[in-house]
């Protein structure tokens, strides 16, 4: 299909995860890999055949040479924290729309056509009872959701202006394995579990979100990849699934019905309360189809964290941080 993909922001846990993948199905002739190395190491992707090149997005002279002789690329190197974005809307800035226009600028200087884009749905169009789908309008509530709006936006225009074939995917909350030094909810209370700390909650634990295994995910980026189908797409469970919902089934799981403790303190501002996605347009154009339960899921991730907990738990990458509901 293709003989040599770019895969920027590969190391962290989506792309340490997604590689494996594509590897497996034999897509590419050569993987290539461009990773500053902040949030993910190199390491992460021992086992799997690939060219490393250690740079960051934001330097546009690594981001042209790294794309020599390719002819995809999956953008998913991205600054992703929301309350950091909120501190520092700056890095934030350079790294989501600086960045993601040095890739774009890089591939038409090369003639490069066909880009993936990592987005989000929850940060871009912010708080939603019924369900998110991509012709509703961006209502970010924290700089990290501008800036995925504004990189969307530079990715629709070079896709009209310059005749590339770039498909903009919106991910939903991600979780499973691979994603320790992730802040997430799932890999936070796991981690606060084996560190026998509390789970902490920002808010009551009523907020929802749509939570999609990283398999499923990296399924929907592998049917992205080889279709011809351009714009966005919403990709997700289509559940929106509370707070309160993932505690129980940790609880099962890691049968501490009785011990697990959680503390509740307040909301945080600039942070989604309820975002689900309708993943009606995946299924229909890109045949997109979660195939993980949630517990199935869950027990998986746990699972991994118990067998690699002794170093995880010694890594000091590794630590506890406060769950943003």
């Amino acid at each position: 299909m293709f003989e040599r993909i770019l895969i920027t922001g590969c190391c962290g846990f989506i792309g340490s995860n997604l590689i494996r993948t594509l590897a497996s199905k034999m897509i590419s002739y050569e993987i290539v890999v461009l990773d500053s190395e902040v949030t993910g190491k190199a390491s992460s992707l021992d086992g799997v055949p690939h060219h490393f090149i250690r740079g960051d997005i934001r330097d546009y002279r690594t981001v042209e040479d790294a794309m020599s002789g390719v002819d995809a690329v999956i953008h998913l190197a991205a600054d992703t924290r929301v309350m950091d974005s909120i501190k520092n809307p700056t890095y934030n800035f350079d790294v989501n729309v600086i960045g993601t226009v040095n890739v774009l600028e890089a591939m038409r200087k090369h003639g490069i056509k066909r880009l993936v884009n990592a987005s989000t749905g929850g940060a871009i169009v912010g708080d939603a009872l019924q369900a998110v789908h991509e012709s509703m309008p961006a209502n970010p509530a924290s700089p990290y959701g501008a800036s995925k709006a504004a990189a969307e936006a530079y990715c629709s225009a070079y896709s009209k202006s310059y005749e590339m074939d770039i498909t903009s995917l919106r991910f939903s909350n991600v979780y499973g394995p691979r994603s320790a030094h992730k802040g997430s909810v799932i890999a936070t209370f796991i981690k606060s579990i084996l560190s026998d700390e509390q789970c902490h909650v920002y808010g009551d634990g009523s907020q929802t979100r749509d939570y999609i295994f990283v398999q499923d995910l990296c399924f929907g980026i592998f049917q992205a990849l080889k279709s011809e189908k351009k714009g966005t797409f919403q990709l997700g469970s289509g559940k929106p699934t509370s707070v309160n919902q993932i505690i129980q089934i940790l609880k099962g799981v890691t049968g501490r019905n009785e011990t697990l403790e959680v503390a509740y303190s307040d909301f945080r501002v600039g942070e989604v309360l309820h975002n689900f996605a309708d993943i009606t347009k995946a299924k229909r154009d890109l045949g997109f189809q979660p195939q993980t339960s949630l517990t199935t899921g869950i027990r998986e991730t746990w699972d991994y964290f118990q067998k690699n907990s002794k170093v995880l738990l010694s890594n000091k990458e590794y630590g506890v941080s406060s769950y943003a509901g």
